[in-house]
C-alpha cells in the first residue's frame, strides 16, 4: 500500500528528506483553463487585452513566473528550489477559452510539479483580477498537471 510522503512514522507532517536522491533534470508543465465572457475576449488585440491596469496576458505571465519562485513560501512542505527556467504561455484556444501553460525546469533532487501548478494558478488569478471590473462571470475551470519528467517516474496527460 502506498503511503503519503509528507508524514513521519508517527503520522506527523514532515518535509521529505531528498538528501540521498540523485540530481536529475526535472521538468513539469501545468495548465489552467479560464472562461471569459465574449465581451472581454472580443477586446483581444495582438494576442493580449489592453486595459488601464496594463496588458492582461503579459501581466499574468510575469505573475505566474514570480509565483513559481515563491511556491515554498505558500505550500508548507515544499522545498525552496533554485529554478533554472520558468515560462508561462497564454493563448485563446479554439473553444475561446484562455489556456495557460506553465513550465518549470531545474536540475535537482526534487520535482517541480507544485511550482508549475502554482504558476498556472497565479497567472489565472491575475487574469481574473484584471478582468473582474468588467465582469465577475469568469470561471477558472481547471488546473492540472500535464507532464512531469525526471525523478522516480514520468507522467504525461493525454
Amino acid at each position: 500500500m502506498k503511503k503519503f510522503t509528507h508524514l513521519d512514522k508517527e503520522d506527523n507532517p514532515t518535509m521529505v528528506d531528498v538528501g540521498d536522491k540523485q540530481e536529475t533534470e526535472r521538468i513539469a508543465v501545468a495548465r489552467a483553463l479560464i472562461s471569459l465572457e465574449d465581451e472581454i475576449l472580443d477586446q483581444l488585440d495582438n494576442n493580449d487585452i489592453q486595459t488601464k491596469k496594463g496588458p492582461i496576458f503579459q501581466t499574468a505571465i510575469l505573475a505566474g513566473i514570480m509565483a513559481t519562485k515563491k511556491t515554498s513560501d505558500l505550500i508548507p512542505l515544499c522545498h525552496p528550489l533554485a529554478i533554472n527556467k520558468s515560462t508561462v504561455n497564454i493563448r485563446v484556444n479554439e473553444d475561446r477559452k484562455v489556456e495557460i501553460d506553465c513550465m518549470v525546469k531545474l536540475t535537482g533532487k526534487t520535482g517541480v510539479e507544485m511550482e508549475a501548478l502554482t504558476g498556472a494558478t497565479v497567472a489565472a488569478l491575475t487574469i481574473y483580477d484584471m478582468c473582474k471590473g468588467f465582469s465577475h462571470n469568469i470561471i477558472i475551470e481547471e488546473i492540472k498537471l500535464m507532464k512531469k519528467t525526471g525523478g522516480k517516474s514520468d507522467f504525461e496527460r493525454d
